[in-house]
């Protein structure tokens, strides 16, 4: 029998984990609940983890300090619950390394069609970018291994990414020196239109230019355009090893 991806819910609110379990398991899944950061440890310790549905108004941890540590330990798929009009909080998720966010109240079945697309989009590979014929991606002095999803500096120092930070680089590594506007790469990245004032492109490409040591005040590698988007200013190179 196939697995089924498992899905873990954590929110202090009973009546949420009770609907979220069931219907994500009459979708296919199967869903395990939290209600705090404690359980979620202990969860994440019990079971194998596909994907975490993270509250961020937690009554023992900030969510987005268990967001960040999770990110630190692993490369599980996160996607945060906010309260309706916190931006700050959805920027703030972004920063700490989440794959994407839902505005509370929400349809579970919108919960559904974003859970379904951050794992496809983090199983998915460009047809011309198969590991098997280029697993390593080399730019700039920078080497992208696609199997491990670790970037390798040139003075060897090697940095695992988040789920988010790899799939904007593998698209910006997919159309290098192409100009790609912020509603382009939502599409991409999230699986989604960029609502109105949506900045977590930005913060995803400040993180992402942190990771390769381009001053975000001068970027050399990610560039913007101002008024049409950003784009990568540099070759990329396929390769069948990394060595």
């Amino acid at each position: 029998m196939e697995k089924r991806d498992c899905i873990l819910i954590v929110d202090d609110e009973p009546e949420i984990r009770r609907l979220l379990v069931d219907y994500l398991e009459r979708n296919g899944f199967e869903a395990i609940a939290a209600r705090d950061g404690r359980e979620m440890w202990q969860a994440l310790d019990r079971h194998l983890i596909d994907l975490v549905v993270l509250d961020l108004m937690l009554p023992d941890t900030d969510g987005l300090t268990l967001c960040r540590d999770l990110r630190a330990k692993s490369a599980i798929a996160v996607l945060i619950l906010t309260a309706r009009g916190e931006e700050t909080d959805r920027i703030l998720g972004i920063e700490m390394g989440a794959d994407d966010y839902l505005v509370k109240p929400f349809n579970p079945r919108e919960l559904l069609a974003r859970i379904k697309s951050i794992l496809r989009r983090t199983r998915a590979l460009p047809p011309n970018l198969r590991p098997e014929s280029a697993r390593c991606l080399c730019f700039a002095g920078w080497c992208l291994d696609t199997a491990t999803r670790l970037l390798t500096a040139g003075d060897g120092v090697v940095t695992p990414l988040s789920g988010g930070e790899y799939r904007l680089l593998r698209i910006l590594l997919d159309h290098p020196n192409r100009v790609l506007n912020r509603d382009q790469l939502t599409e991409m990245i999230h699986g989604r239109e960029a609502e109105a004032y949506d900045r977590a492109i930005d913060v995803q490409v400040s993180r992402l230019r942190q990771r390769l040591r381009d001053d975000s005040r001068e970027p050399e590698l990610i560039k913007t355009v101002r008024g049409e988007g950003y784009v990568l200013a540099a070759s990329v190179e396929g390769r069948a090893t990394c060595a």
